[in-house]
C-alpha cells in the first residue's frame, strides 16, 4: 500500500496522473502506477505535443499512416492518439470494473480550435465517443461559454464528460447546472453517466500573484499564494451545496452520480511555495486530484494523507474578500487565464501538427 492507495481508501479522493505517452504503455510504467494507486489518466493537447515531438516512439506508426495509408497529417495524429488512449483504457479497465464506474477513466480532449464552437464541439465529442467506444473514456470539453451547452447536450445523450479549464466559481456553477440539466433530460440509465469538473488551480495563483505584486501594498503581498487554494475550497462548498436538496435527491433516487470536482494544474509553479501545496491542501472525499509525474513522486515521498478540503472555510472566504478589497477582480482573472489556457492548448496542437508536417515532408524527399 502506498500513500496514493491511502488517499482513496482513507479519504475518498482519487489520485489520477496528468500525463500520457506511448512509452508509459510499452514499458509497463502506466500499469506500475496503477499498481501504486493511480486510478485514472488525463491528457491534453500539450501532453500529446510533448509526447510526439520529443520522442521517436511514434515514428514507425506515423510513417506507415502517412506513407503507406496516405492519410493526412491530422488524421494520422488522431489515429496515434486513439491508439494510445485505447491502450491506456485497457490498463485502467480493471479499476473501472472494480469501482463500478467510479474511476478507471482516461480523458481525451476535443480539438482546441473548437473552444468557441458549440455545435462543432458536440459533433467532435460524439465522434470521439463513437470512435473509442469504451465505457471508461472521458471526452474533455472546455468550460468556455460556448462549451457549456455542449456539455449539457453530451450529458443528455448519456456520454461521459470531463469538463476542463474551469477557473472561477461562477463558471463552475454553470458547469454543475449543465450537468444537472443534462441528467434531467437523459432518458436512459442515469447510473451509467459519469462526469468530473476540472477546476484548475496553480494558474490562478500565478496570475493573482502577478497582480498582487503590481499593487505592492503590504496587505496585497500578504495574500500571495493563497488565492488558488481558497477558491478551490469554496468550489468544494459549492459542490456540496449543489449536490444536495430536493432536485439532486430526485436524480440520485434514479441512480445519478455526483459530478466530482477534479483539481487540475496541481504542480507548484512558484519554487517559493510548498511542492505539494495543491495536493495536501485539497484532500476530501468525492473528489479527484490529477498530478503530473513529479508531483506524484513528491506525494509518495512526503505527502500527508489528511482531510483538508473543508478546513478553515471561513479563512478561505476571507482570502477572497481580501483579494477584492486589494483590488484583484477574480472574474477578470478567470477570463484572462481561460483565454490563455485555450490559446496554450491551441498553440501546442498547431506546433505538433507542424512537427508532423515536417516529418511527412522528410518522407517524400
Amino acid at each position: 500500500m502506498t500513500k496514493l492507495n491511502d488517499l482513496f481508501e482513507q479519504q475518498g479522493q482519487s489520485p489520477w496522473i496528468d500525463n500520457l505517452k506511448r512509452g508509459y504503455l510499452t514499458s509497463g510504467q502506466l500499469a506500475d502506477l496503477v499498481g501504486q494507486g493511480i486510478r485514472g489518466v488525463t491528457s491534453n493537447p500539450t501532453i500529446f505535443q510533448k509526447a510526439m515531438a520529443d520522442s521517436a516512439d511514434y515514428d514507425d506508426q506515423f510513417n506507415s499512416l502517412v506513407e503507406k495509408e496516405r492519410k493526412s497529417v491530422e488524421h494520422a495524429y488522431w489515429d496515434m492518439v486513439a491508439d494510445d488512449i485505447s491502450d491506456a483504457l485497457a490498463v485502467l479497465r480493471p479499476v473501472y470494473d472494480s469501482s463500478e464506474g467510479r474511476d478507471g477513466f482516461v480523458s481525451l480532449e476535443v480539438a482546441p480550435s473548437l473552444a468557441p464552437d458549440t455545435q462543432g464541439t458536440i459533433q467532435a465529442a460524439r465522434n470521439l465517443h463513437e470512435r473509442v467506444a469504451e465505457p471508461n473514456l472521458f471526452v474533455k470539453i472546455p468550460a468556455t461559454e460556448p462549451g457549456i451547452p455542449a456539455i449539457e447536450q453530451m450529458i443528455a445523450e448519456g456520454r461521459n464528460i470531463n469538463v476542463t479549464l474551469i477557473f472561477s466559481l461562477e463558471r463552475y456553477d454553470a458547469v454543475i447546472e449543465a450537468y444537472l440539466s443534462g441528467l434531467e433530460s437523459f432518458e436512459g440509465d442515469l447510473s451509467r453517466v459519469t462526469s468530473v469538473a476540472s477546476f484548475f488551480v496553480s494558474r490562478v495563483d500565478t496570475e493573482v500573484d502577478r497582480r498582487l505584486e503590481a499593487i505592492g501594498t503590504e496587505e496585497a503581498l500578504a495574500l500571495r499564494g493563497k488565492a488558488a487554494v481558497a477558491q478551490a475550497k469554496m468550489a468544494y462548498q459549492l459542490f456540496l451545496e449543489r449536490f444536495s436538496g430536493a432536485r439532486w435527491e430526485a436524480l440520485e433516487q434514479k441512480g445519478a452520480r455526483v459530478q466530482r470536482p477534479l483539481w487540475a494544474s496541481t504542480s507548484t509553479k512558484n519554487p517559493e511555495y510548498d511542492d505539494l501545496l495543491y495536493i495536501n491542501s485539497l484532500i476530501g472525499d468525492n473528489s479527484v486530484n490529477t498530478m503530473p509525474d513529479k508531483t506524484i513522486d513528491a506525494f509518495l515521498d512526503h505527502g500527508v494523507v489528511e482531510r483538508t478540503i473543508d478546513k478553515d472555510v471561513e479563512g478561505a472566504q476571507a482570502v477572497l474578500d481580501g483579494l477584492a478589497e486589494a483590488g484583484v477582480d477574480m472574474s477578470d482573472v478567470s477570463r484572462q487565464i481561460e483565454d490563455e489556457g485555450v490559446a496554450a492548448f491551441a498553440k501546442s496542437f498547431d506546433e505538433l501538427i507542424q512537427v508532423l508536417n515536417d516529418k511527412a515532408d522528410e518522407l517524400t524527399q
